[in-house]
């Protein structure tokens, strides 16, 4: 006897593996939004969208990135302050400015700031 060795379309739905992504940016990267005023250095990479679908939901449509890239989470800063920023790959490019950011939980991820970009510390390497 035969058993029936098929798949729910449900289940093979949950099988198949986003398509692979390439990181343009990595860790310690300084880089700005290419739609809002603000920049930051990169303290971690997602290689697809990781964040709550509430979030993502209250994006508007028409400017909502698509899932299946790099998001990176950045300590940003603008104008007016310092805080944490999540954003996708399109959106970013890298800042020419040469200046650090200035964030206050730099100092607690990153060492030195070389040539533009963070090195991070010791403690913090895999």
């Amino acid at each position: 006897m035969m058993k029936d060795i098929s798949l729910s379309v449900d289940r093979q739905a949950q099988l198949i593996a986003p398509a692979v992504t390439h990181a343009r940016f990595t860790i310690g990267d300084v880089v700005r939004h290419r739609l809002l005023e603000f920049r930051g250095v990169i303290f971690d990479v997602d290689p697809v969208f990781a964040n709550s679908e509430e979030w993502y939901e209250a994006i508007p449509e028409g400017v909502r990135p698509a899932r299946d890239q790099p998001f990176y989470h950045l300590l940003a800063e603008n104008a007016d302050s310092s805080y944490v920023a999540y954003v996708s790959q399109q959106n970013l490019e890298h800042d020419g400015s040469d200046e650090p950011v200035d964030h206050p939980a730099i100092s607690g991820i990153f060492d030195d700031y070389v040539d533009g970009r963070y090195t991070l510390r010791r403690e913090h390497r895999h």
